[in-house]
């Protein structure tokens, strides 16, 4: 089957197969590999650099009108003030390329006034492409993806990303992972947040959350995940996330269950409903949750 893709994601197919190449041929000598820090645990490889040029240079030959927000060089290439604008994340995963752990992939999307439209995650090492357009479904290489059908919070494989920045809420995530394990089958930690939403698409990880991920991280996964028949949004439910550093995806079910979870670790949760939260996730009862660690019908 010859998969008939949308021109634009055609486009980021190239790039971010060009950036692949630049990461796989790197990696395979990853010890001289000059590596810097951006900020405590923050870092940026030469690779990185090297892989979002090949990527600027492939969507701005086709589509000189565009602007472009990527990772490492925020806006100053591209159209400044198109309706049209690429996000980009040249390497996700960087601290894992670096140990040379092969969990990383290059995340490409295309926003038109602020919605996200076109979408490719590349997986380099496996191979992967995941491709989205708004509208056409969710791909995996050539076929069609969907979300997991699991509905129970019990049975499902949750992905997340721990805190490492200075200034992050250790305890806080230590409290919200206590809760998601208890309830769930596993809890991962992969490392590439664009990758973990792409695996909530493809049906292989049924939710995702993380806090102070940035819009680069989330805007291609988002998409497939939307796609692929999940639902986004940060950690009370509200569909928009891109710059809120607050993102839940997940099934359906699923996604329900994790709001009446994480809701009370949000920061656009109103105080007192905040405080209620705690005292319930202190004590909860058999009335807002069930045998099964699902919340009530009206998160569902």
């Amino acid at each position: 089957m010859t998969l008939n893709l949308h021109p634009m994601v055609n486009v980021a197919v190239k790039a971010a197969r060009t950036a692949g190449n630049i990461i796989n041929r790197a990696a395979l000598d990853i010890e001289s590999v000059r590596v810097s820090q951006k900020k405590a645990n923050d870092f940026v490889t030469e690779v990185d650099q090297a892989a979002e040029q090949a990527i600027i240079e492939t969507l701005l030959t086709a589509y000189p009108g565009h602007g472009i927000w990527a990772e490492e060089s925020g806006k100053e290439h591209g159209a400044k003030d198109s309706e049209f604008v690429w996000i980009i994340d040249p390497l996700d995963g960087t601290t894992n390329f670096i140990h040379g752990l092969p969990v990383y992939c290059v995340s490409i999307a295309l926003a038109v006034r602020g919605k996200v439209e076109q979408a490719v995650v590349y997986d380099p090492t496996r191979n992967d492409l995941f491709t989205a357009t708004k509208g056409r479904g969710a791909y995996l290489n050539d076929r069609r993806i969907r979300v997991s059908k699991r509905t129970q919070l019990k049975e499902s494989l949750i992905s997340t990303g721990f805190p490492f920045r200075q200034g992050d809420n250790f305890n806080q995530y230590l409290k919200m992972m206590g809760d998601v394990m208890q309830r769930t089958a596993g809890l991962r930690r992969p490392g590439a947040a664009a990758l973990d939403l792409a695996y909530v698409a493809a049906g292989y990880t049924e939710g995702f959350f993380e806090l102070g991920l940035q819009p680069w991280d989330v805007a291609a996964g988002s998409l497939l995940v939307t796609e692929a028949g999940g639902l986004v949004g940060n950690f009370t439910g509200e569909a928009e996330f891109l710059d809120q550093q607050e993102m839940l995806a997940g099934t359906p079910r699923v996604y329900g269950q994790l709001v009446g979870l994480l809701s009370k670790y949000s920061k656009f949760a109103p105080a007192g409903e905040k405080a209620a939260l705690r005292q319930a996730a202190a004590a909860p009862d058999e009335a807002t949750t069930g045998d099964d660690g699902s919340v009530g019908d009206a998160l569902l």
